[in-house]
């Protein structure tokens, strides 16, 4: 049987922190692949208008929010919004995150929080705003971006790890809460991924992160983005509960 090179035709995908970055590699590969997509971020402009005119590019439509991801309210109105402008919400993108990395001797209490609630009190906002409308459809998908850090720690990102272990442990809780109703919870574990973060990375810290990586180079966006659309697809129809490590091997 051939493969529909269109597997999310009729589905409607919201990314957060999806104006660039991994987000932005996910919007498009979900739209390359047949949804309508809107995307949320922090602030919108220059990048968001881009990443829509991309979304459009593939004949879908697609839509830019300006949002809090760490409010509960503004959440639940992006989701809200994209249920009234779109028809419906089937797959769910919990992207958006943060780093403040720093030994936790010297780790504020600002550093700790904010990276708590960016990258997983986000998750509990925009999953409870979602899941009501999938629950109706008996439908949905909601995959949140974790990281094999939250699996392994790592010096110096206490709070990062605290927040993407968090991140794994509501995954399975809620793909058991939500099991019954056909909505499919998962998360990926990413390694180091080619982003402006990384390339911040002077030539020492750079090959000294690539040498832990048994593949020997970072990934790349649309590494990711590929796994997000498998599990946002039909072949993923029995995978759920799961966390999905996409790392070059780097936590084995």
């Amino acid at each position: 049987m051939a493969v529909s090179p269109e597997p999310l035709v009729n589905q409607v995908a919201l990314v957060t922190g999806g104006a660039r970055g991994i987000g932005r590699a996910i919007a498009l590969a979900l739209a390359e692949a047949g949804a309508d997509v809107a995307i949320s971020d922090l602030v919108t402009g220059a990048d968001a208008d881009e990443v829509v005119e991309r979304i459009q590019a593939f004949g879908r439509r697609g839509r830019a929010f300006e949002a809090d991801a760490t409010s509960f309210a503004a959440s639940a109105a992006v989701v809200d919004e994209v249920v009234k402008d779109f028809g419906t919400l089937s797959i769910l993108v919990n992207n958006a995150g943060i780093t403040k990395d720093n030994l936790l001797l010297r780790m504020t209490e600002e550093e700790w929080d904010a990276v708590i609630s960016v990258n997983l009190k986000s998750v509990f906002n925009f999953t409870k705003a979602a899941m009501r409308p999938m629950i109706s459809r008996r439908q949905g998908r909601i995959i949140s971006i974790a990281s094999i850090v939250g699996v392994m720690g790592n010096a110096g990102q206490a709070n990062y790890a605290a927040s993407k272990a968090g991140i794994i442990g509501f995954t399975k809780s809620m793909a058991k809460e939500l099991a019954s109703r056909n909505v499919l919870v998962n998360a990926i574990a990413p390694g180091y991924v080619e982003t402006a973060m990384t390339r911040k990375l002077n030539d020492e810290q750079r090959n000294a992160l690539v040498e832990a990586i048994p593949l020997r180079r970072t990934s790349s966006p649309e590494e990711i983005a590929s796994v997000v659309r498998f599990l946002a697809g039909p072949d993923a129809s029995y995978i759920t509960g799961q966390v999905i490590p996409v790392d070059g091997g780097l936590g084995m």
